[in-house]
């Protein structure tokens, strides 16, 4: 068994949602099948693969559907949660009904096999990032206690080892430590992907690689040019 993860699929097969990607930049051109195509080449049945938000640019459930059955038609079990743009993601309870390989994370861990789980958030914005408010510390502790809840979880679970999922990178530009890195220290996470940064000159603001023990992996889409990172 495989460990990948790929974020920020940002899906639009609906065709109600006219959300192109390549405006955003070459990188972005085709890019649901060039992940289409990687992921047939590196995933197998038995594998998983992380989805760390930002999964469909749907605002309804009806107009996200689409874009669940086309991740549901890739090889292996999928665990996602959720990012900024998911609007389409209410109850994670009828989520979970969908799809016997798709599993959403809402305050809650999921084994994946041989005594690892994922456990995860959304995340948000850390103390010390540019334009920081009030706000946003509100969200931000909100974000931190869903975090610990998912963690918890695991743990309760029997947890052995924890892969952690957030969407937004768990510190500021500056790379300062936040809540968030202090509960994935505490909860003793061993990895953590994350995504939200895209372009070249944002990709510089996440962390990534080891940080008080924990490896951060930054895996939005364009980062990755479109192909699935095997973390395990």
């Amino acid at each position: 068994m495989k460990i990948f993860a790929i974020g920020d699929l940002h899906l639009s097969f609906d065709p109600r949602v006219d959300k192109p990607m390549d405006v955003f930049g070459p990188e972005w051109k085709n890019h649901a099948e060039r992940v289409r195509e990687s992921w047939l080449n590196t995933v197998g049945e038995q594998d998983t693969v992380l989805i760390p938000g930002d999964i469909s640019w749907g605002l309804k459930a009806d107009e996200a559907a689409m874009d669940l059955a086309w991740v549901h038609s890739l090889p292996g079990e999928k665990i996602l949660s959720k990012g900024n743009h998911d609007l389409w993601w209410t109850s994670a309870h009828k989520l979970n009904g969908l799809y016997g390989d798709m599993h959403f994370l809402q305050n809650t861990a999921f084994p994946i096999g041989d005594g690892i789980f994922a456990a995860g958030t959304r995340g948000w914005t850390c103390p010390g990032s540019e334009g920081f408010t009030e706000h946003d510390e509100k969200i931000y502790h909100r974000e931190v206690l869903r975090l610990r809840m998912s963690l918890d979880d695991a743990v309760k679970q029997g947890a052995e080892e924890i892969i952690a999922m957030l969407h937004y990178p768990p510190t500021n530009e500056a790379g300062q430590g936040s809540d968030f890195t202090k509960a994935l220290r505490e909860y003793g996470v061993k990895t953590c992907v994350y995504g939200h940064l895209h372009g070249e000159r944002n990709f510089r603001r996440g962390i990534q690689g080891y940080f008080n023990g924990v490896d951060y992996h930054l895996v939005s889409l364009d980062h990755l040019m479109a192909m699935p990172l095997r973390i395990r």
